[in-house]
This record gives C-alpha cells, sequence and structure tokens, in this order.
C-alpha cells in the first residue's frame, strides 16, 4: 500500500467535453499511430535486408528448384534469418491487427484514459515537453 497510484483523470479535473482537448487526444493518438507505423517501417529497413542476405545462397537453391520443404529447410538453419523475419511479420501484423481494432470498434476505455492522461501532462509541463508542438500547437 506503499505505492502511489495513478490518480483518475476526473482527479485532474479535466473538462473531457472540451473540443481542444478532444483534438489533443486524438493528435496523441494520430502521433501514436504513426510512431508504430515508423517503427515498423525502420524494422523492415534494417532487419529485413540483414535476414535475406543470410539466406542469399538458399536463393539460389530456390531458383533451381523451389519447393516448400527448401523454404522450411533454410529457415531451419538460419535462424538469426527466420527470428528476423518472424518479428518483422509479427510486428506488421499486431500494428494493423491494432490499428483495424481501433479503426472498427474504437479505443477502449483504458486507452482513451491514458491518452487523456499524457494530454493533461503535456499540458502541466508546457512547452519544454518534447510532444508539446505537436499535441497542444497553437492553442
Amino acid at each position: 500500500m506503499d505505492s502511489q497510484e495513478e490518480p483518475a483523470i476526473n482527479d485532474f479535473d479535466v473538462d473531457t467535453s472540451d473540443t481542444i482537448f478532444v483534438e489533443q487526444v486524438q493528435r496523441l493518438h494520430q502521433l501514436t499511430v504513426y510512431g508504430r507505423w515508423l517503427f515498423v517501417g525502420c524494422l523492415w529497413v534494417i532487419i529485413v535486408p540483414v535476414s535475406l542476405w543470410d539466406l542469399r545462397n538458399e536463393f539460389l537453391l530456390w531458383k533451381q528448384y523451389f519447393t516448400w520443404v527448401a523454404v522450411r529447410y533454410a529457415l531451419a538453419f538460419h535462424p538469426f534469418a527466420a527470428v528476423g523475419l518472424a518479428f518483422c511479420i509479427g510486428m506488421t501484423v499486431s500494428v494493423l491487427v491494432w490499428q483495424s481494432r481501433n479503426i472498427l470498434i474504437g479505443l477502449p476505455q483504458p486507452e482513451k484514459q491514458r491518452l487523456e492522461k499524457q494530454v493533461f501532462r503535456i499540458r502541466q509541463q508546457g512547452s519544454s515537453h518534447p510532444l508539446w508542438k505537436w499535441i497542444i500547437g497553437n492553442w
């Protein structure tokens, strides 16, 4: 019971019906979406070429006689390439599922509250916060 709990958003005395506040929360969510896609893009630019380079000798074999067994054995005998490709594909799928859920169903309440708390913290810290100019802007 010594641990401090995060205060609920209602404890901050923030009017969530304020249109400016709602727009700022939406900007923060949009920035989160861009950040996740930037991360996935960086993975594909950095990790995938290294993984494919590790498999370069296997591509010659696949050109001559392609089977799924050859792909399976190539990935089995090149574990770093397999893990790299699996990580990139997994992260891409997870961001796609996360964003699709947000578009189709909407943000879950805990996620909305987390974004609202973050916007409140950005407002409290002021222009010294790194996200100030993207979230708060010229309000």
